[in-house]
């Protein structure tokens, strides 16, 4: 690879602006859409008291001073669902936001430490609704940009092409030879059982590696490369431990999430929306544990998020990377092609 140039330089903006003008007509089908449907666009503050409590979301911290010049923390949001759910809570019912989130450790050819996030919820709606809605989305954004198929890393996928339902238990036997529900002994993982499987597909183990690591080292190795050929896939009925901010379903090893894959390439996370607030308190409390074990740190909960769970109705919501899609739609091979002006200059490679 040749040695970064700046995004600025007139040579490499003319290369990324195809892409970038897609990005623009795509954002403003993405808005006909919902609005079409009738669903109110918000805008939430970036500042929030807690950038979310997931183990391995990371954030950037920064101070709000006083006229004392006291300071208190805060964080740059890694999503806006939490404010989001609070106006939900506040009443409203059909909601999308199209706006940055932040989350730091994150860098490479998909990721970016500031992207576009378009989250959207539906009160009193099942969490299915939402794959229907993924799915009008994907042919609405498609013909924006003038594109047939969706194109990344060798493979494609039809956006008009109805979507492959998948669940992950079927998806982990049948990819990589793994009886996923047998390591779930009742609620609680068996990471042995686990482990022994890892090993057996061939995923490295080390002995620090809980049941949720080695979760995702089997689902990154083994079953995305294998998701979304020829037309999208819903990886659904996700295992309770992989779900933090999700219902349990009626068999409550699983959870009520799924997630949206294309070309091999993880788009959107949707949820039927727990709205337990002393459920929620333990879950976050338990991921908070997790990465002060891993990272050495924890990040507070918003005491004001949980207090609006109380009031929060029945609702499901999902949140589509919104660069990836751009990508995915005009054949971009890295993120920063797709982003108009990427995070520190002389970061782009031609």
């Amino acid at each position: 690879m040749s040695a970064a140039t700046p995004w600025w330089r007139p040579d490499i903006h003319y290369d990324r602006r195809p892409f970038l003008k897609a990005r623009t007509k795509m954002a403003a089908a993405a808005r006909a859409f919902f609005g079409a449907k009738s669903f109110v666009e918000v805008d939430t503050a970036i500042l929030q008291v807690s950038p979310g409590n997931e183990a391995h979301i990371s954030a950037f911290a920064t101070q709000m001073q006083d006229e004392t010049g006291a300071g208190s923390p805060l964080y740059l949001h890694s999503s806006p669902e939490f404010a989001a759910k609070k106006l939900l809570a506040a009443g409203e019912e059909r909601i999308f936001t199209l706006e940055h989130a932040f989350r730091n450790r994150e860098r490479g050819r998909l990721h970016h430490p500031e992207f576009t996030m378009l989250e959207w919820y539906r009160a009193h709606a099942p969490y299915q609704r939402l794959i229907e809605d993924c799915a009008g989305l994907l042919a609405a954004t498609a013909k924006a940009a003038g594109c047939d198929l969706l194109r990344h890393a060798g493979c494609v996928a039809d956006p008009f092409e109805e979507f492959e339902l998948l669940g992950v238990a079927e998806a982990f036997d049948r990819h990589a030879g793994v009886d996923l529900l047998a390591t779930l002994d009742g609620l609680t993982p068996n990471r042995d059982a686990l482990a022994d499987n890892a090993r057996r597909c061939g995923v490295r183990v080390v002995e620090d590696d809980s049941w949720s690591d080695l979760f995702s080292k089997i689902l990154s190795a083994k079953i995305e490369p294998h998701l979304g050929h020829g037309r999208a896939t819903i990886l659904m009925d996700y295992p309770a431990s992989e779900a933090a901010l999700a219902n349990l379903q009626a068999d409550q090893r699983l959870a009520e999430r799924f997630e949206l894959y294309a070309c091999g390439v993880e788009l959107a996370n949707g949820f039927g929306e727990l709205t337990d607030p002393d459920e929620q308190r333990r879950r976050f409390e338990a991921e908070m544990a997790e990465r002060m074990r891993i990272y050495g740190e924890a990040y507070p909960i918003d005491e004001d998020f949980l207090a609006a769970l109380a009031l929060m109705p029945p609702a499901s919501g999902i949140a589509l990377g919104f660069d990836r899609l751009v990508m995915l739609a005009t054949g971009a091979t890295h993120i920063e092609q797709v982003i108009w002006t990427p995070v520190v200059e002389g970061v782009w490679a031609k």
